[in-house]
């Protein structure tokens, strides 16, 4: 089934009807929580150097940044997006190859689990100022119009504690003043790692701000994959057709710590029973259960089809060789047929 979504990606998007497109999000959905909590299981069984960050209640959010965007737009995603990197083409090989550090990953085996891209497929690498991916997306968008490029958009994602950076805002600015055709989707999780939202800032919502950046702002609630494939699709059309950047705001809880070495303490009984909340993962199943889109049966075979997925790519990984130290061609840039090609 995941197979078959993949191919609509690539080829029938604009055509798939809204019960299809909700079904390929939530196989998106499923596969990453798959992967996430073996990801976890993996890391406590001390076979992932590094950390590891999931994004546990925000996979809806994450999953329409990646299936509103078309070939030739520009992702940015960030550390809790696994999600919407799948929908984009990101290959579970890719993921399981970069955590468990195979030489044959997009990283070679040679920086953190969470800065894999693939720049010349338009998926960015992430950087850990997570501001900073704003202008660089907005600076990717202004090469791809230098070269006289047409009909892409740039989507960058951010959480709330990253809107409060300095770089958040010179992008945003900049953005506006060039008129590019940028979509940032502002994922508010209550909590910058340990600090609460009243405590980062004082506006009322976050999306205020677009007006005075002079973008467009939105709404959306993270929980609700519907409302979040609506709204960031939406974002994402508008951009294309030459309205000024756009500020989706979403509102959700992370379900998990800052990163598995973090036990959330931190959250308060009362914030687990806002209606941000919810489980999207949960909210997306009863859904379709409630919708008659498929029975119990068929979510359980899908569950099943994932869990092969996963095991199959850390299988593979787990067979790959890691970087020898002093045999790798430590060049700056990992390809160097491409720095070859810049002397």
């Amino acid at each position: 089934m995941l197979e078959t979504a993949t191919r609509r990606k690539k080829s029938t998007r604009s055509k798939v009807a809204p019960h299809e497109r909700f079904l390929e999000a939530f196989h998106w959905m499923l596969l990453t929580r798959t992967l996430e909590e073996k990801l976890v299981s993996l890391y406590r069984g001390g076979l992932i150097t590094g950390g590891v960050y999931i994004g546990k209640g925000q996979e809806a959010v994450s999953v329409a940044c990646g299936l509103s965007l078309q070939k030739g737009d520009v992702f940015a995603p960030l550390i809790r997006d696994q999600a919407g990197r799948s929908a984009f083409g990101e290959s579970l090989l890719d993921v399981t190859r970069t955590y468990l550090g195979s030489r044959q990953g997009p990283m070679r085996g040679r920086d953190g689990n969470i800065h894999r891209g693939r720049p010349r497929n338009n998926q960015l690498a992430m950087i850990s100022h997570l501001g900073a991916m704003v202008s660089v997306t907005v600076g990717a968008l202004m090469a791809k119009r230098f070269r006289g490029e047409k009909n892409f958009v740039g989507l960058s994602c951010i959480g709330e504690g990253g809107m409060q950076t300095g770089a958040f805002h010179e992008g945003m600015n900049i953005a506006a003043v060039e008129q590019v055709p940028l979509v940032v989707v502002a994922t508010n999780n209550h909590y910058a790692y340990s600090t609460p939202n009243d405590r980062e800032f004082a506006c009322h919502d976050l999306v205020d701000r677009a007006i005075g950046y002079g973008c467009e702002g939105y709404t959306v609630d993270g929980t609700d994959l519907s409302n979040c494939l609506d709204i960031i699709g939406g974002a994402v059309k508008r951009a294309r057709a030459g309205r000024p950047p756009q500020l989706v705001v979403a509102s959700t809880l992370r379900l998990s710590g800052h990163g598995e070495h973090d036990d959330a303490s931190y959250v308060t009984d009362e914030i687990k029973r806002e209606p941000f909340a919810r489980d999207c993962v949960k909210v997306a199943e009863q859904a379709i259960i409630d919708l008659n889109l498929a029975d119990a049966e068929t979510l359980t075979e899908w569950r099943r089809d994932a869990a092969a997925q996963v095991d199959q790519a850390i299988s593979a990984a787990q067979k790959e060789a890691a970087p020898e130290a002093d045999e790798e061609d430590w060049c700056a840039i990992s390809t160097r047929d491409l720095v070859d090609s810049l002397e």
